[in-house]
């Protein structure tokens, strides 16, 4: 989407700046002039997960805009008033609100630890109600304002609360903010709005968790910068109180090739959804369209196995196996405790724990609660980590579940790569 100038001069307050959506809208609005606040908490280099407020500044004003960076943790009132301070101080308002920034914990009910809910919670709603109340005084007093929430539709179907309640509720929150201020403010003409993908982005935080396949079916963080420019350009009196949806909004606003986002065009039709978005039941199993052929081909060759005394002991033959490789310097490398329900030949519950000692694995529920969860079939399990299917690949497909820790259950593809480099598997 070409710039047309209209935010110049503007000041936009964006939450989770320092990377990512926030940063790409930060300087989609920097090219035409405007000033940006980056308001986030990362102030040093992590090396596995890249940005922070200073290098998100130099971007914004190397692409033509003024830049202020703010290290906020939008949980804390006081740390926000400040930065809303030292905004107007600057730049001498605030027309724009973004609140992007969000915590995500996968998890169902019953993993859910209460500090994720709890950091959820804090990010997800209080933030985006702390931000918009700090700014609101300055948005009423602006010609020209707008509060956007990074956040869904409100889409009531159980499964979306049933896969992840505690983030969902966390998200509902930020988009019963925007239905809520919508009415509030719509006599003080402040546009209120939720901006959702209709896929997954390929953010520097999906880099660092998901493999290349699912990497290949994401979209650009610019398609997300260009529909917040869409909606941020529009007359806030007459837009305002609506759940968008990113590829929704730029088809509206005359884009027609949407292939131009797709992080490799040549697999621009087999996109991974976002939740909470609907997509129709015939086409999906969950985040994965089997229709496609790239899947189709996978599948059939996945043929069902004769249930031999040999296969029967395949569960218990691995984790024989596996038992003598584990050691203090894989806990080190991991500090994770995966818990599998196995559903087939030799099922039930299993664990491997590489958080204590040297470690330890076998049948049953491990002695600490398990970081991540997975469910998964006898026969799947085997194909995972004997390396016919690697655990991302598995998790699109959907073949496998996760519960808990996102972060640590990806962690499990390179532990079954690093234990498959030691042991012999039939």
């Amino acid at each position: 989407m070409i710039n047309t100038g209209k935010l110049a001069g503007r000041t936009l307050f964006i939450t989770g700046a320092s990377r990512g959506i926030g940063k790409a809208i930060a300087i989609k609005a920097a090219r035409d002039g405007a000033n940006i606040v980056i308001a986030a908490r990362t102030t040093e280099e992590n090396p596995k997960l890249p940005g922070t407020i200073y290098t998100a500044a130099y971007e914004v004003e190397k692409a033509g805009g003024r830049a202020l960076p703010c290290a906020v943790d939008i949980r804390d009132e006081h740390q926000v008033r400040a930065a809303v301070h030292d905004a107007v101080s600057r730049f001498g308002g605030i027309d724009i609100v973004v609140n992007n920034a969000s915590a995500i914990s996968f998890s169902t009910t019953a993993a859910t630890k209460i500090n994720h809910f709890d950091i959820m919670h804090q990010t997800n709603t209080r933030g985006a109600f702390i931000v918009s109340q700090e700014c609101m005084p300055f948005l009423i007093r602006s010609e020209y304002s707008h509060i956007l929430n990074i956040a869904p539709p409100l889409n009531l179907d159980p499964k979306w609360l049933s896969a992840h309640l505690g983030y969902t509720i966390a998200k509902y929150g930020m988009s019963m903010c925007v239905l809520g201020m919508a009415y509030e403010l719509n006599a003080m003409s402040v546009a209120v709005n939720a901006l959702w993908p209709r896929t997954s982005i390929c953010t520097e935080r999906i880099k660092a968790l998901m493999g290349p396949e699912f990497l290949k079916r994401t979209r650009k963080v610019d398609i997300m910068a260009d529909a917040a420019y869409a909606v941020l350009t529009r007359e806030p009196k007459e837009f305002t109180g609506r759940f968008l949806v990113d590829d929704e909004v730029l088809t509206e606003a005359g884009i027609k090739d949407l292939d131009q986002y797709a992080n490799d065009p040549t697999v621009a039709d087999e996109l991974m959804y976002e939740s909470f978005v609907d997509i129709p039941k015939e086409k999906i199993v969950p985040f994965i369209n089997r229709d496609i052929p790239a899947w189709k081909s996978i599948l059939k060759e996945r043929k069902p196995k004769v249930n031999t005394q040999k296969e029967e002991k395949k569960i218990s033959g691995l984790f024989e196996k596996i038992g003598p490789l584990l050691s203090k310097e894989l806990v080190q490398k991991t500090l994770a405790i995966y818990q599998f329900h196995i559903v087939g030949n030799e099922g039930g519950v299993w664990y491997i724990d590489l958080k204590n000692g040297a470690g330890s694995c076998g049948k049953g529920v491990p002695e600490e609660e398990a970081d991540a969860t997975f469910a998964i079939t006898s026969e799947n399990f085997v194909e995972v980590f004997s390396g016919k299917m690697k655990p991302s690949t598995a998790l699109l497909m959907g073949e496998m579940k996760i519960s808990g820790d996102l972060s640590k259950a990806l962690k499990l593809e390179k532990l079954t790569k690093t234990l498959r480099s030691k042991m012999k598997i039939d």
